[in-house]
């Protein structure tokens, strides 16, 4: 009997000493729940390609004293690698237009070196940028999966791999299968505590880009596809979400400051739900340290002179945000620069300099690209005489007028001789990209004057009511647009003349335009309408030729285009 309560007996103090056990083993854990998780987010945005220091005002940021020298990728890893350095729990992020519209350092590559220069600086995301987008989805997805461009090979001569970091596309969609481009976000694992990073551009993106490269996918509102995602990341686990958006808006005030903001992106950020801790923007090339609808709204300018130093704390226990700081660092030029990225960039450059530094004619002085109070710059004016030029003759397009979209148009031609050693006066190859760095084809084709009139009153509609884009004109067509008139009612058909004589609105006439206007681009839908097209000579070899026999070339005289009250 005594044996037999032993024996019930024993199970019981064993089951006792497993409790004391557990709760010995499980209350450190149990513990550790408590407190916080540093983490740190570095962010860029619209790099663009500049792995060089950025010349004049584009390489520089204001401050409350003065301007400060910025940018250059041999400085940016320096910074980048410096502020990781402080938090082993970091998170390095673009916000888009990490590559496309490049100087030719990177353009004449297919913009590798900048994918390059991101893997080696261990970038983590990258949200698609409308600019990514330039050469089309095909190119996008060679970025990212790597393999030689499928036309000039790989020109470095070693081979590509593709990015190691992630491209992420939230409201890209492919409109067959309805799944987005890229994945739509990731998540983060730090101690437990997980982190959302949801990555995209602009709804407005088609418009900007050209249509035909972007056929089959769809681009969808910014604020409902976060909304739509939060009820799947809580299914997840997560409870920290941090939106990469490639749009932004327009700040009052010094590069971390916001005393003021305007633009899309206070439409979406108080349309976006409350759950949304934090949002990285870009587009708008701004800096900016904002509070928006009681969340923060960051963006680190263009062309990496700032980068975004974001402290976020958050509990154990709930995994939410408890704080967040934020700071806009510039990215100076008095650290040591990165030797890695120095080596990449003469790598890079030895190939490229004879193509670059080649002149192709010169230049009576500086011709600009700021527009007068009508919409015309000097600069548009001898863009558009080279594409009117270059399609003019029988056979060649019979043009009588061309068309150029002042998006283009991406910098000046100056009078004085760069670092290339060119001499005053004289325009070298690359400086001619950089001014038109997209590579499109001219495309001449058939509209009615009705048409033309058309195309003009789209400068004020659709994509282009909240900011006009003037198309510059070629020498010989002039007409006039009223201030004060509403859009679509701006421009009197009857001041519409190519060399002097009234267009006739049902007479058709044979007209230029790049790639990207002919195809719909900047709103200019009218123009998919031409008939007969006849496809041409890549833009900057049209300036090339332009400039070979015209130079020198004296600035456009801003005459065609007048504006009336």
């Amino acid at each position: 009997m005594k044996v037999t309560k032993l024996r019930r007996l024993v199970p019981l103090f064993v089951l006792v000493a497993l409790v004391v056990v557990l709760v010995v083993t499980i209350a450190p854990a149990s513990a550790a729940r408590g407190g916080t998780v540093k983490v740190q987010i570095l962010a860029v945005n619209d790099f663009h390609g500049n792995l060089q220091p950025p010349a004049g005002s584009s390489g520089r940021v204001t401050t409350a004293t003065g301007t400060v020298d910025a940018g250059g990728v041999e400085y940016l890893a320096t910074h980048v690698a410096e502020l990781r350095a402080e938090n082993r729990r970091t998170v390095f992020v673009s916000a888009g237009d990490m590559i496309g519209a490049t100087p030719l350092l990177s353009a004449l590559f297919h913009d590798e070196p900048s994918v390059e220069a991101f893997n080696r600086m261990k970038l983590d995301f990258n949200a698609v940028g409308n600019h990514e987008f330039d050469e089309g989805i095909q190119e996008l997805l060679r970025m990212q999966r790597g393999g030689c461009h499928p036309i000039d090979g790989c020109l470095d001569g070693d081979g590509f791999t593709g990015a190691r970091f992630r491209y992420l596309a939230a409201n890209v969609i492919n409109d067959q299968t309805g799944r987005p481009l890229f994945p739509a976000f990731r998540i983060r694992n730090f101690a437990g505590v997980k982190i959302a990073f949801i990555g995209m551009t602009l709804e407005g993106t088609p418009n900007i880009v050209t249509p035909s490269g972007i056929q089959g996918y769809s681009f969808q509102d910014e604020a409902d596809t976060v909304n739509a995602l939060i009820p799947r990341l809580r299914r997840q686990g997560v409870q920290a979400i941090v939106v990469l958006i490639h749009e932004g808006g327009y700040p009052t005030g010094l590069y971390n400051e916001c005393p003021g903001i305007s633009g899309p992106i206070v439409d979406i950020v108080e349309r976006t739900h409350s759950q949304v801790d934090l949002f990285i923007t870009g587009h708008t090339h701004q800096a900016y340290n904002c509070v928006i609808d009681g969340r923060p709204v960051t963006s680190a300018m263009s062309f990496g002179r700032i980068v975004t130093d974001i402290d976020m704390e958050l509990s154990r226990a709930t995994g939410r945000v408890e704080s967040i700081s934020i700071n806009n660092e510039i990215v100076t030029r008095d650290v040591t620069p990165d030797s890695w990225m120095t080596a990449l960039i003469a790598k890079y450059n030895a190939v490229a300099a004879p193509l670059a530094n080649r002149i192709i004619g010169q230049i009576t002085a500086d011709i600009l690209r700021a527009a007068n109070p009508a919409g015309e710059s000097a600069l548009g004016d001898v863009i558009a005489d080279a594409q009117l030029d270059a399609t003019d003759d029988p056979g060649f397009g019979d043009a009588v007028a061309a068309f150029m979209n002042p998006g283009g148009i991406r910098a000046d031609l100056t009078y004085a001789g760069s670092v290339a050693g060119e001499g005053d006066g004289n325009v070298t190859y690359g400086e001619s990209f950089t001014v038109q760095p997209f590579g499109n084809s001219l495309v001449t084709m058939t509209l009615t004057g009705e048409q033309i009139d058309t195309m003009l009153e789209q400068q004020w509609l659709g994509p282009n009511a909240a900011a006009a884009k003037i198309l510059q004109v070629s020498d010989g067509f002039t007409y006039s647009w009223s201030a004060s008139a509403p859009a679509g009612s701006k421009v009197d058909i009857a001041s519409i003349m190519i060399n002097g004589v009234p267009i006739n609105p049902t007479a058709t006439y044979r007209v230029t335009v790049n790639s990207f206007l002919a195809d719909g681009g900047d709103g200019f839908a009218v123009l998919v309408q031409g008939t007969d097209r006849l496809g041409g000579a890549v833009d900057t070899d049209a300036l090339e030729a332009y400039f070979v026999t015209h130079s020198p070339v004296p600035p456009g005289p801003q005459n065609r285009i007048t504006v009336l009250p």
